[in-house]
């Protein structure tokens, strides 16, 4: 199960640019969350595992089907992080190579932004 590892590289950087375009403040600290998912959830557990020894979150994970019927499990390793390329690039080699070495796929990362707008609108709207 090799992963693109460029490709991850390339859209971690288009997200990061994306991400500071929308209003990202970059020296900020984000919950980062890695993405992975397996089809055998011994394997998953493995990577799990491997993550926590090198300082990431993981949650329990989740059960889904995909559009094929078939059942995946899945989870995010989380970390908090800068929106830095050279320390994004840093993770994704470290849990690309985490992933291989359990034979588990990696999706690359994402996060959340802390919308304080979108709070107020939302809060507006329950009124």
């Amino acid at each position: 199960m090799s992963v693109n590892l460029e490709a991850l590289l390339q859209q971690s950087r288009e997200t990061i640019d994306a991400l500071v375009s929308d209003g990202a403040d970059p020296s900020l600290l984000y919950e980062i969350d890695h993405h992975l998912a397996s089809q055998d959830f011994t394997k998953l557990e493995k990577a799990a595992v491997e993550l926590v020894k090198e300082g990431y979150h993981v949650d329990d994970a989740d059960e889904f089907e995909d559009d094929n019927g078939q059942r995946w499990f899945a989870f995010a390793a989380t970390v908090d992080a800068g929106l830095d390329e050279d320390v994004l690039a840093r993770q994704i080699r470290e849990v690309a190579t985490i992933a291989d070495e359990c034979g588990v796929e990696y999706d690359g990362w994402g996060t959340l932004l802390d919308d304080e707008e979108y709070d107020e609108d939302y809060e507006d709207d329950e009124e």
